[in-house]
Protein backbone atom coordinates (compact mmCIF):
# COMPACT_ATOMS: atom_id res chain seq x y z
CA UNK A 1 0.00 0.00 0.00
CA UNK A 2 1.55 3.82 -1.15
CA UNK A 3 2.69 5.37 1.98
CA UNK A 4 0.94 8.86 2.71
CA UNK A 5 3.43 11.42 4.29
CA UNK A 6 2.22 12.62 7.93
CA UNK A 7 -0.76 10.64 8.42
CA UNK A 8 -2.67 12.53 11.70
CA UNK A 9 -2.78 9.89 14.17
CA UNK A 10 -5.56 11.76 16.81
CA UNK A 11 -5.90 10.40 20.21
CA UNK A 12 -8.89 11.69 22.32
CA UNK A 13 -8.46 11.91 26.07
CA UNK A 14 -11.17 12.89 29.09
CA UNK A 15 -11.31 12.67 32.72
CA UNK A 16 -11.21 9.02 33.42
CA UNK A 17 -9.86 7.60 30.60
CA UNK A 18 -7.90 3.89 30.90
CA UNK A 19 -4.47 5.19 30.64
CA UNK A 20 -3.03 1.84 28.72
CA UNK A 21 -5.91 2.64 26.45
CA UNK A 22 -4.44 5.39 25.55
CA UNK A 23 -0.24 4.79 25.70
CA UNK A 24 -0.47 1.16 24.15
CA UNK A 25 -1.79 2.35 20.73
CA UNK A 26 0.20 5.46 21.22
CA UNK A 27 3.33 3.63 21.69
CA UNK A 28 2.86 1.23 18.61
CA UNK A 29 2.40 4.21 15.87
CA UNK A 30 5.40 6.16 17.85
CA UNK A 31 7.41 3.16 16.94
CA UNK A 32 6.19 3.30 13.30
CA UNK A 33 7.02 6.64 13.14
CA UNK A 34 10.69 5.78 14.50
CA UNK A 35 11.23 3.07 11.70
CA UNK A 36 9.73 5.28 9.13
CA UNK A 37 10.11 8.70 10.07
CA UNK A 38 7.36 11.19 8.96
CA UNK A 39 4.61 8.44 8.64
CA UNK A 40 2.78 9.37 11.22
CA UNK A 41 1.93 12.68 13.40
CA UNK A 42 0.55 11.58 16.73
CA UNK A 43 -1.50 13.89 18.71
CA UNK A 44 -4.06 13.93 21.67
CA UNK A 45 -6.61 16.00 22.14
CA UNK A 46 -8.92 17.36 24.73
CA UNK A 47 -12.37 18.89 24.88
CA UNK A 48 -11.07 22.64 25.86
CA UNK A 49 -7.19 21.65 26.02
CA UNK A 50 -7.23 21.26 29.91
CA UNK A 51 -4.75 18.17 30.94
CA UNK A 52 -6.88 15.12 32.28
CA UNK A 53 -6.48 12.22 34.81
CA UNK A 54 -6.58 8.65 33.71
CA UNK A 55 -8.73 6.21 35.65
CA UNK A 56 -5.38 5.48 37.89
CA UNK A 57 -4.77 8.74 38.64
CA UNK A 58 -2.29 9.45 36.08
CA UNK A 59 -2.23 13.16 35.07
CA UNK A 60 -1.68 13.63 31.30
CA UNK A 61 -1.40 16.82 29.08
CA UNK A 62 -2.97 16.98 26.11
CA UNK A 63 -1.32 18.76 23.00
CA UNK A 64 -4.06 20.79 21.73
CA UNK A 65 -8.18 20.83 22.39
CA UNK A 66 -10.85 20.14 20.16
CA UNK A 67 -12.83 22.69 20.12
CA UNK A 68 -11.61 25.43 17.51
CA UNK A 69 -10.86 23.98 13.86
CA UNK A 70 -8.66 21.14 14.57
CA UNK A 71 -7.02 19.00 11.26
CA UNK A 72 -9.33 16.12 10.28
CA UNK A 73 -7.54 13.03 11.78
CA UNK A 74 -6.14 10.26 9.43
CA UNK A 75 -7.11 7.85 12.54
CA UNK A 76 -9.04 9.23 15.17
CA UNK A 77 -8.40 6.50 18.45
CA UNK A 78 -11.31 6.84 21.23
CA UNK A 79 -10.12 4.96 23.93
CA UNK A 80 -12.04 3.88 27.35
CA UNK A 81 -12.12 3.92 31.16
CA UNK A 82 -14.73 4.59 33.68
CA UNK A 83 -14.94 8.27 31.74
CA UNK A 84 -16.37 7.01 28.39
CA UNK A 85 -19.41 5.37 30.99
CA UNK A 86 -21.01 8.45 31.62
CA UNK A 87 -19.78 11.22 28.87
CA UNK A 88 -19.83 14.84 28.38
CA UNK A 89 -22.50 15.10 25.57
CA UNK A 90 -20.19 17.89 24.14
CA UNK A 91 -17.45 15.26 23.08
CA UNK A 92 -19.86 12.53 21.93
CA UNK A 93 -21.37 16.14 19.51
CA UNK A 94 -17.72 16.32 19.29
CA UNK A 95 -17.27 12.74 17.37
CA UNK A 96 -20.98 12.94 15.85
CA UNK A 97 -19.72 15.98 13.63
CA UNK A 98 -15.65 15.04 12.85
CA UNK A 99 -16.23 11.11 13.59
CA UNK A 100 -16.94 10.75 9.87
CA UNK A 101 -14.34 12.71 8.21
CA UNK A 102 -12.07 10.33 9.46
CA UNK A 103 -10.47 7.91 7.33
CA UNK A 104 -10.51 5.11 10.52
CA UNK A 105 -11.88 5.28 13.38
CA UNK A 106 -10.57 3.41 16.02
CA UNK A 107 -12.45 1.97 19.51
CA UNK A 108 -10.07 0.58 22.36
CA UNK A 109 -12.36 -1.04 25.34
CA UNK A 110 -15.40 0.83 26.06
CA UNK A 111 -14.32 3.69 23.78
CA UNK A 112 -16.93 1.84 21.15
CA UNK A 113 -19.86 3.06 23.53
CA UNK A 114 -18.56 6.73 23.27
CA UNK A 115 -18.58 5.68 18.88
CA UNK A 116 -22.39 4.22 19.30
CA UNK A 117 -23.44 6.96 21.04
CA UNK A 118 -22.60 9.23 18.55
CA UNK A 119 -24.46 7.04 15.90
CA UNK A 120 -21.49 5.57 14.17
CA UNK A 121 -21.70 2.42 15.00
CA UNK A 122 -25.11 1.75 13.21
CA UNK A 123 -25.13 -1.38 11.27
CA UNK A 124 -21.17 -1.97 12.16
CA UNK A 125 -19.79 -5.77 13.72
CA UNK A 126 -18.01 -4.44 16.44
CA UNK A 127 -16.56 -5.52 20.04
CA UNK A 128 -15.42 -4.05 22.88
CA UNK A 129 -14.19 -5.08 26.68
CA UNK A 130 -16.36 -8.47 27.67
CA UNK A 131 -17.81 -6.95 30.75
CA UNK A 132 -19.66 -4.31 28.40
CA UNK A 133 -20.43 -6.12 25.51
CA UNK A 134 -24.03 -6.51 26.93
CA UNK A 135 -24.89 -3.34 27.91
CA UNK A 136 -23.34 -2.19 24.57
CA UNK A 137 -25.65 -4.36 22.73
CA UNK A 138 -29.06 -3.64 24.89
CA UNK A 139 -28.31 -0.12 24.81
CA UNK A 140 -27.54 0.24 20.64
CA UNK A 141 -29.67 -2.37 19.00
CA UNK A 142 -28.71 -1.30 15.52
CA UNK A 143 -25.29 -2.23 16.76
CA UNK A 144 -23.89 -5.88 16.07
CA UNK A 145 -22.07 -6.90 18.92
CA UNK A 146 -19.77 -9.67 19.22
CA UNK A 147 -17.78 -10.00 22.88
CA UNK A 148 -15.16 -13.27 21.67
CA UNK A 149 -12.86 -11.10 19.29
CA UNK A 150 -9.49 -9.20 20.80
CA UNK A 151 -10.49 -6.73 17.51
CA UNK A 152 -12.97 -6.43 14.26
CA UNK A 153 -11.82 -4.77 11.36
CA UNK A 154 -15.67 -3.56 9.85
CA UNK A 155 -14.44 -1.41 6.61
CA UNK A 156 -13.05 1.83 7.89
CA UNK A 157 -14.10 1.32 11.63
CA UNK A 158 -12.00 -0.76 13.91
CA UNK A 159 -13.31 -1.77 17.35
CA UNK A 160 -10.66 -3.63 20.09
CA UNK A 161 -11.45 -5.40 23.56
CA UNK A 162 -10.26 -4.36 27.01
CA UNK A 163 -6.83 -1.74 27.39
CA UNK A 164 -3.81 -4.33 25.81
CA UNK A 165 -5.62 -5.70 22.43
CA UNK A 166 -5.41 -1.95 21.83
CA UNK A 167 -1.73 -2.82 20.56
CA UNK A 168 -2.98 -5.79 18.51
CA UNK A 169 -5.11 -3.46 16.73
CA UNK A 170 -2.62 -0.36 16.48
CA UNK A 171 -0.16 -3.32 15.10
CA UNK A 172 -2.25 -4.96 12.70
CA UNK A 173 -3.12 -1.04 11.31
CA UNK A 174 0.97 -0.10 11.16
CA UNK A 175 1.07 -3.25 9.25
CA UNK A 176 -1.72 -2.37 7.07
CA UNK A 177 0.06 0.76 6.55
CA UNK A 178 3.27 0.09 6.12
CA UNK A 179 4.05 -3.46 6.14
CA UNK A 180 4.48 -6.78 7.99
CA UNK A 181 8.34 -5.79 8.31
CA UNK A 182 7.23 -2.69 9.93
CA UNK A 183 4.82 -3.94 12.41
CA UNK A 184 7.62 -6.69 13.27
CA UNK A 185 10.28 -4.36 14.21
CA UNK A 186 7.75 -1.92 16.30
CA UNK A 187 6.37 -5.49 18.40
CA UNK A 188 9.85 -7.00 19.05
CA UNK A 189 10.70 -3.07 20.47
CA UNK A 190 7.69 -3.44 23.09
CA UNK A 191 8.34 -7.26 23.60
CA UNK A 192 4.71 -8.12 22.39
CA UNK A 193 3.52 -10.75 19.42
CA UNK A 194 2.30 -9.68 16.05
CA UNK A 195 0.60 -10.50 15.92
CA UNK A 196 -2.60 -11.88 18.21
CA UNK A 197 -5.64 -12.71 15.97
CA UNK A 198 -8.27 -10.18 15.95
CA UNK A 199 -10.84 -13.37 16.34
CA UNK A 200 -8.68 -14.74 19.01
CA UNK A 201 -11.21 -15.15 22.33
CA UNK A 202 -11.02 -12.29 24.86
CA UNK A 203 -10.40 -14.35 27.75
CA UNK A 204 -9.61 -17.66 29.15
CA UNK A 205 -12.40 -20.17 29.51
CA UNK A 206 -12.58 -20.29 33.36
CA UNK A 207 -13.17 -16.31 32.90
CA UNK A 208 -15.69 -17.27 30.65
CA UNK A 209 -17.67 -18.77 32.70
CA UNK A 210 -18.98 -17.84 36.39
CA UNK A 211 -17.60 -19.48 39.25
CA UNK A 212 -19.53 -22.43 40.57
CA UNK A 213 -21.26 -21.49 43.70
CA UNK A 214 -21.44 -24.80 44.83
CA UNK A 215 -17.70 -26.36 46.18
CA UNK A 216 -18.20 -29.68 44.32
CA UNK A 217 -18.90 -27.79 40.81
CA UNK A 218 -16.59 -25.23 41.72
CA UNK A 219 -13.94 -27.80 42.40
CA UNK A 220 -14.72 -29.81 39.11
CA UNK A 221 -14.24 -27.13 36.93
CA UNK A 222 -10.52 -26.98 37.83
CA UNK A 223 -10.43 -30.36 37.69
CA UNK A 224 -11.64 -29.85 33.63
CA UNK A 225 -9.24 -27.37 33.33
CA UNK A 226 -6.21 -29.66 35.26
CA UNK A 227 -7.58 -32.94 32.90
CA UNK A 228 -8.23 -31.68 29.28
CA UNK A 229 -7.43 -35.23 27.70
CA UNK A 230 -9.55 -37.19 30.38
CA UNK A 231 -13.62 -38.26 29.60
CA UNK A 232 -15.17 -35.05 29.89
CA UNK A 233 -18.24 -36.32 29.00
CA UNK A 234 -21.37 -34.98 30.50
CA UNK A 235 -21.72 -38.81 32.21
CA UNK A 236 -18.30 -38.87 33.29
CA UNK A 237 -18.53 -35.36 34.91
CA UNK A 238 -21.77 -36.11 36.53
CA UNK A 239 -20.09 -39.36 37.95
CA UNK A 240 -17.54 -37.09 39.46
CA UNK A 241 -20.01 -34.88 41.00
CA UNK A 242 -21.99 -37.81 42.28
CA UNK A 243 -25.24 -36.47 40.37
CA UNK A 244 -27.16 -37.76 37.45
CA UNK A 245 -26.42 -36.02 33.98
CA UNK A 246 -29.60 -34.75 33.60
CA UNK A 247 -29.68 -32.69 37.09
CA UNK A 248 -25.49 -32.36 36.72
CA UNK A 249 -26.14 -30.42 33.66
CA UNK A 250 -28.90 -28.48 35.27
CA UNK A 251 -27.13 -27.38 38.02
CA UNK A 252 -23.67 -26.39 36.05
CA UNK A 253 -25.35 -24.57 33.34
CA UNK A 254 -27.54 -22.57 36.10
CA UNK A 255 -24.19 -22.10 38.45
CA UNK A 256 -21.70 -21.08 35.60
CA UNK A 257 -23.69 -19.65 32.80
CA UNK A 258 -22.51 -22.28 30.34
CA UNK A 259 -23.16 -25.90 29.33
CA UNK A 260 -20.77 -28.38 30.25
CA UNK A 261 -19.88 -29.26 26.67
CA UNK A 262 -19.29 -25.63 25.91
CA UNK A 263 -17.12 -25.52 28.51
CA UNK A 264 -15.11 -28.71 27.82
CA UNK A 265 -14.89 -27.01 24.30
CA UNK A 266 -13.69 -24.03 25.66
CA UNK A 267 -11.01 -25.18 27.80
CA UNK A 268 -9.37 -27.65 25.17
CA UNK A 269 -9.14 -24.75 22.73
CA UNK A 270 -7.62 -22.68 25.07
CA UNK A 271 -4.77 -25.38 26.45
CA UNK A 272 -3.90 -26.55 22.73
CA UNK A 273 -3.35 -23.00 22.08
CA UNK A 274 -1.12 -22.54 25.46
CA UNK A 275 0.38 -25.38 23.59
CA UNK A 276 1.17 -24.18 20.02
CA UNK A 277 2.17 -20.75 21.68
CA UNK A 278 4.77 -22.21 24.40
CA UNK A 279 5.87 -25.26 23.21
CA UNK A 280 7.68 -26.92 20.07
CA UNK A 281 4.73 -29.77 20.06
CA UNK A 282 3.74 -31.27 17.06
CA UNK A 283 0.40 -30.88 16.01
CA UNK A 284 -0.58 -34.36 16.73
CA UNK A 285 0.68 -34.18 20.20
CA UNK A 286 -0.97 -31.50 20.93
CA UNK A 287 -4.44 -32.67 19.23
CA UNK A 288 -4.34 -35.67 22.03
CA UNK A 289 -3.36 -33.29 24.92
CA UNK A 290 -5.55 -31.17 25.06
CA UNK A 291 -8.12 -34.11 24.42
CA UNK A 292 -8.89 -33.58 20.97
CA UNK A 293 -7.80 -37.51 19.85
CA UNK A 294 -7.01 -36.43 16.43
CA UNK A 295 -5.14 -33.35 14.13
CA UNK A 296 -8.41 -33.21 12.48
CA UNK A 297 -10.67 -33.11 15.18
CA UNK A 298 -8.14 -30.16 16.44
CA UNK A 299 -8.48 -28.40 13.16
CA UNK A 300 -12.27 -28.29 12.72
CA UNK A 301 -12.22 -26.74 16.60
CA UNK A 302 -9.48 -24.37 15.76
CA UNK A 303 -11.12 -23.51 12.44
CA UNK A 304 -14.93 -22.83 13.89
CA UNK A 305 -13.85 -20.48 17.10
CA UNK A 306 -10.77 -18.94 15.75
CA UNK A 307 -11.19 -19.07 11.86
CA UNK A 308 -7.71 -20.87 11.27
CA UNK A 309 -6.06 -23.81 11.41
CA UNK A 310 -3.95 -24.40 14.14
CA UNK A 311 -0.33 -24.42 11.81
CA UNK A 312 -1.85 -20.78 10.82
CA UNK A 313 -2.49 -19.93 14.50
CA UNK A 314 1.19 -21.14 16.37
CA UNK A 315 2.90 -19.06 12.56
CA UNK A 316 0.58 -16.01 13.66
CA UNK A 317 1.09 -16.20 17.37
CA UNK A 318 4.75 -17.21 18.12
CA UNK A 319 6.12 -14.03 20.26
CA UNK A 320 8.86 -12.72 18.00
CA UNK A 321 12.49 -13.48 18.06
CA UNK A 322 14.75 -11.67 20.29
CA UNK A 323 16.53 -8.86 18.65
Amino acid sequence: MAQRTGRTVLVLLFDGVQSLDVTGPVEVFAGAETHTPGTYRIRTASLDGAPVRTSSGLGVVPDQALTGDPPEPDTLVVPGGRGSRDPDPRLIGWLREHGPGARRLVSVCTGAILLARAGLLDGRRVTTHWAYSGRLARDHPAVDVDPDPIFIRDGNVATSAGVTSGIDLALALVEEDLGREAALTVARHLVVFLRRPGNQAQFSAQLAAQTARREPLRELQHWITEHPCADLSVESLAARASLSPRHFARAFQAETGTTPGRYVDRVRLEHARRLLEDTGDGVEEVSRASGYGTPEAMRRAFVKALGTSPAEYRRRFRPAPAL
